[in-house]
């Protein structure tokens, strides 16, 4: 295949640039050739991660409406109209043979430019419950890849590939459990559960672990526990034989090998990981994100027999009943495991790959 040029655009979180970068990385490996630039929106996190990934990136001034009233949202019809024309100069010079989004603020009007130019368009969706700018463009885009049944409903049927979300590759290896274990200091021969709320931190996850101590330990476990840098400060003290805090863990394989069980959040990303590991698990899904798409992919999950799931508002009344059902019912377990492991598109990235190359 003759060398090529693509933009990818997508930010603003981890759900959004971790996809993005994992479809870069495997372009490079099979097209040393490919010329890639990514495009996000100035001061958000993409701005530095990109650039330690590797690639070169280029800002658009844009940032979302708030949907409470605010002076930010005075200045949104500027930084649109800003971001469309700084979106068709970046085009016109790079001049690049496709265009892919994952979401965030910059991939709106870059790919809407891009779709008025007539370049090939494919939107990566995350999500089991799409947000409005993906669904605008899917009226003109070229495919879009999808990580879970049923977006028909949002998106024209044609175009729709079930592809899976992007995962790290290392999370299809196999580890060792007792090993990991050692690895953070717990005790090999003993159950554990692993505690994650995204990189800052989830306040009411930390909250929940925090009173339920005694209780988890009291039902034999162990407790591996990112609490996120926001609040480990205040949750280190708590550290002991039988409880593991840290900030941030980035060696994430061991951390889902040691697991038995696992309590998280449901950001997409997440989502697809928690797929390809298949342990028993407990969704407590964020209220805080866009048109509620973590309760949406929890309850995808839920559907599926794959996951438990409790909405924050809910931990005080439901959290003893349903995790200690789901410590003592071994065939739930079972089921979940088998359930997670059908769910899991673990070569996400070269489906998707095969899509852009089939466009090019």
């Amino acid at each position: 295949m003759k060398p090529f040029k693509l933009i990818i655009s997508g930010g603003g979180t981890g759900g959004h640039i971790y996809p993005a970068l994992a479809i870069a990385t495997g372009i490079k490996e099979h097209f040393a050739e490919a010329s890639i630039l990514f495009v996000g929106a100035k001061g958000k996190m993409e701005m530095e991660k990109v650039p330690k990934a590797g690639f070169p990136i280029e800002g658009l001034w844009i940032s979302g409406f708030q949907r409470s009233l605010s002076i930010e949202n005075l200045l949104f019809p500027v930084k649109l109209i800003s971001s469309l024309w700084n979106a068709f100069r970046i085009l016109k010079r790079f001049n690049p043979d496709m265009v892919v989004g994952t979401g965030g603020f910059a991939s709106g009007p870059l790919l809407q430019v891009a779709q008025w130019l007539g370049l090939p368009t494919l939107i990566q969706e995350q999500n089991s419950y799409p947000g409005i700018t993906n669904r605008i463009l899917s009226k003109k885009v070229d495919r879009i890849c999808v990580a879970y049944k049923g977006l028909e409903h949002f998106f024209p049927k044609s175009k729709i590939r079930l592809t899976g979300n992007p995962v790290r590759a290392s999370l299809t290896q196999s580890y060792s459990s007792e090993k990991a274990k050692a690895f953070f200091g717990l005790d090999p021969k003993r159950k554990t559960l692993a505690v994650i709320g995204g990189s800052l931190g989830a306040k009411n996850i930390n909250l929940l672990i925090y009173n339920e101590l005694d209780f988890i330990e009291e039902q034999g476990l162990q407790i591996l526990w990112q609490c996120g840098s926001l609040y480990y400060e205040i949750y280190k003290t708590v550290q002991s034989k039988a409880v593991v805090v840290r900030p941030f863990i980035y060696e994430m394989e061991q951390f889902y090998a040691a697991a038995d069980f696992i309590i998280s959040r449901a950001g997409a990303g997440s989502i697809s990981e928690l797929c390809c590991v298949g342990k028993p698990l407990l969704l407590i899904p964020s209220p805080n994100v866009t048109a509620n798409h973590q309760y949406h992919n929890a309850t995808a999950l839920v559907n599926e027999n794959a996951a438990l799931l409790i909405e924050e508002e809910e931990l005080d009344k439901k959290f003893k009943v349903q995790f200690s059902n789901l410590i003592s019912d071994t065939g739930l377990q079972l089921k979940m495991k088998e359930n997670l492991k059908a769910l899991a598109k673990p070569e996400a990235t070269q489906s998707i790959i095969k899509e852009i190359q089939q466009l090019l």
